[in-house]
């Protein structure tokens, strides 16, 4: 009895110890229980959200970008793309298998894909194919089930609708490289691009907007099943540029396609209404990827497409430099308008000999008919008078030698030499010769067609510092508001530039000359004269020598541009200002080994200083089609 009665007791311990232990387990879990479901229930209702729910960023439209009358310059369309997202599926390369015998995948963009999904994030989307047709897009959606991680994603591209008319100025959008990738979260969007190129560059962050928001459920698979709520992001702001379309068109269409280029621009505001370089690039294919054969045309082309001439094509400017060369001899007091020297075909220099581009000279002449006549013997007795330092002093102060443009990318300064520049560029000093040379816009000179066309506004305007410039509203990358706002387009007081401080007087001799090279018998451009009175120019030609003529040539007679390989042909300038009156626009034209100056860039200026004129010769309260409203370039005196 007593042995069962202390069996008994043992039981009952453990089975009380047992209960106990269960008690406590369960107290544990229903405080585990009560922990979780109450005291953290709204960490874990978000974690389950966000298992449910994903937040997707919306890249903001592009802006838009327009010329001086709302003209549609770039839009954007509709895109269909298809893209990859890696984590959705268990194998990249068997996944394109399957989607590249739906759709062409070359072997390049597979090996674009595949790098781009080691580089990006596995849940970022890499796009795999843009522009995709109706068809496309439905056998892929037909064939979902069999592509994992494929999806169709609806997106905007990029519409130049004027193509290689607007091209240099435009620029392009292209996708975002590596290291172009800053950290903004919009540059990991399948498909988004950036300016790479023109305004679109220089824009670029105005024109990208901000991006929006969409919370969607999903299912296990990743899929989207339904469209939560959305956020609208800020489209990207409009940019209006100073470009009239028309006279765009009218440029670009009298350039010659092999390699020219040309500007034209608003004296009083330094708006520049054309900038067109040739030969020209469609910038519709860099947005949708260049083929192989298209990027090594555009790239091994010796003439250059993908160069914007007008701002980065550097020249020797050669007689147009003749301008620069008389102010500055008239400030330094070397000479006088009345001081005349005799040009026999050419000038010794110790032991060299220097030639006039007409070998039996042109006799005795004075300032005025030494810019007529374009005498090269006249303006090497001028730069021996007066020495490269002036010369350089005067170029710089007329726009050479620096860069102008704030709102585009890829200028070029050209080069103005000095004593000083040669001893610390190429360690030697600055000779004489050099210095006969320079008079004439040779040797190490060189000026972009904008340039040029800023010097002739300068000289035009009475000696104003003009500033060209594309952008019509807000402030330039880095000026200040205050100009910007003299800039505007209801503008119709003159920009307030500084003055150069050139005499009045030595500006009237020079502009006096310069009409006189297109409006007067033997002036070297009277043959491209305009010949309405009330639209006349003033202008100066150039012919700039890109080969040494020897000793035994010049003897045996020059040889004939006509009769050179191309390469080997003078480049022909010419600059102008119009009308001669009341100086409102200012022009310049380079045509790469084109010949001479006055037979074949002279034309060129002429038309199209006729053309804007006409444009812009209604008053302001008779818009036509063809002649817009526009008071801030109107004519104030069309006689």
């Amino acid at each position: 009895m007593r042995h069962d009665s202390d069996q008994q007791k043992l039981f009952n311990r453990r089975t009380a110890l047992l209960a106990g232990g269960k008690l406590l387990l369960l107290s544990a879990l229903a405080g585990r229980m009560y922990f979780l479901q109450v005291l953290e229930s709204d960490k874990y209702r978000t974690l389950a959200d966000e298992n449910r729910i994903n937040l997707r960023l919306l890249p903001p439209p592009r802006g838009r970008i327009v010329d001086r009358f709302d003209t549609l310059l770039v839009d954007n369309q509709q895109n269909y793309r298809v893209v990859l997202i890696s984590e959705q599926t268990p194998a990249v390369e068997q996944t394109l298998d399957a989607l590249s015998a739906i759709i062409d995948i070359s072997d390049a963009e597979r090996a674009r894909i595949m790098r781009e999904t080691r580089r990006r994030r596995s849940w970022v989307p890499v796009t795999v194919r843009e522009n995709l047709g109706w068809e496309d897009v439905a056998r892929i959606e037909v064939n979902a089930p069999d592509l994992p991680g494929v999806l169709i994603d609806v997106g905007q591209s990029r519409l130049y609708p004027h193509g290689i008319m607007t091209a240099h100025v435009l620029g392009y959008v292209a996708a975002v490289n590596e290291a172009e990738a800053n950290g903004d979260r919009l540059l990991l969007l399948p498909g988004f691009r950036i300016g790479k190129n023109g305004v679109e560059k220089t824009h670029d962050l105005a024109l990208r907007g901000k991006g929006g928001s969409s919370q969607v459920e999903v299912n296990a698979f990743g899929r989207m099943i339904r469209e939560l709520s959305r956020q609208e992001g800020q489209p990207g702001a409009e940019v209006r540029l100073s470009l009239d379309l028309e006279v765009q068109r009218k440029l670009a269409s009298l350039l010659p396609a092999e390699s020219s280029s040309g500007v034209v621009l608003d004296i009083r505001t330094g708006q520049i209404l054309a900038m067109a370089s040739m030969p020209s690039f469609d910038p519709n294919a860099f947005n949708r990827g260049l083929t192989p054969d298209e990027w090594r045309y555009l790239s091994q082309n010796p003439m250059a497409p993908l160069i914007n001439k007008a701002i980065a094509g550097q020249y020797a400017p050669g007689s147009t430099f003749k301008v620069v060369v008389a102010l500055a001899a008239l400030e330094a007091g070397a000479i006088t308008p009345d001081t005349e020297f005799y040009c026999n075909g050419s000038l010794a220099l110790g032991n060299a000999r220097f030639h006039c581009y007409k070998k039996e000279g042109h006799g005795r002449a004075a300032l005025r008919d030494g810019i007529k006549w374009s005498c090269d013997v006249y303006f090497y007795e001028v730069a021996k008078r007066i020495g490269i330092d002036r010369i350089a002093a005067m170029a710089e102060r007329l726009g050479l030698g620096q860069t102008l443009l704030t709102d585009l990318p890829g200028e070029q300064p050209g080069l103005i030499p000095s004593r000083a520049w040669k001893q610390k560029a190429l360690g030697t000093s600055w000779q004489g010769g050099e210095t006969l040379v320079a008079g004439i816009g040779q040797g190490y000179i060189t000026a972009t067609p904008l340039q040029l066309a800023v010097m002739a506004a300068r000289v035009a305007s009475g000696g104003l510092a003009v500033m060209p410039h594309l952008t019509m509203d807000g402030p330039l990358p880095g000026e200040s508001a205050t100009r910007s706002l003299s800039l505007q387009a209801g503008a119709t007081e003159p920009a307030l530039f500084p003055d150069l401080g050139i005499k009045p007087e030595h500006l009237r001799v020079v502009r006096d000359a310069m009409e006189a090279v297109v409006n007067e018998p033997r002036g070297t451009a009277n043959g491209a004269r305009i010949k309405e009175p009330e639209m006349a120019m003033g202008g100066k030609s150039g012919t700039s020598q890109v080969r040494r003529i020897s000793k035994a040539e010049r003897d045996r007679g020059v040889i004939k541009n006509d009769d050179l390989p191309w390469e080997r042909r003078d480049h022909a300038l010419f600059i102008a200002y119009a009308p001669i009156k009341a100086p409102r626009f200012a022009a310049a034209v380079v045509v790469e080994h084109g010949g001479g100056g006055s037979a074949v860039a002279a034309p060129l200026v002429r038309d199209i200083l006729r053309f804007v004129q006409e444009r812009y010769r209604l008053p302001a309260t008779a818009p036509t089609a063809n002649r817009p409203d526009d008071p801030a370039i109107a004519l104030q005196n069309s006689g």
